[in-house]
């Protein structure tokens, strides 16, 4: 698996769900990780606006799956934030992250729309 960036170059990618002790990545673990990452940037960009975006912020996705009569779903994805920004009030914080939940890409992606094409060629 690659990306157009490059930055999963031949990244290892397996096909079993969930993840059973081998190496390479899966779309549960990859959705996570970009979920994950959006979210922190999101939050970011939201402390930012109000100047106070001094500090760090660490996001970790929990996804859970569940096995529905044989076919594998991601059932819940579970976001822990864990920030130190020291100019910024616990109000200041929980205004942030909730407006960051409701702007984060992927957040938004995952109550969006899906369409798709598909054409089998011969």
């Amino acid at each position: 698996m690659t990306t157009e960036s490059g930055v999963l170059s031949q990244t290892r990618y397996a096909m079993s769900i969930p993840l059973r002790k081998t190496s390479g990545t899966n779309p549960a673990e990859l959705i996570a990780a970009a979920h994950a990452g959006s979210f922190s940037m999101a939050l970011s960009q939201e402390l930012g606006l109000a100047r106070s975006a001094l500090g760090s912020i660490a996001t970790t996705a929990t996804v859970t799956l569940q096995n529905l009569s044989g076919i594998w779903s991601i059932i819940n994805l579970h976001l822990n934030v864990l920030a130190k920004l020291p100019k910024v009030t616990q109000g200041q914080f929980i205004d942030a992250t909730v407006r960051a939940k409701t702007t984060c890409l992927i957040s938004k992606l995952l109550r969006a729309n899906l369409s798709m094409n598909a054409k089998l060629e011969k």
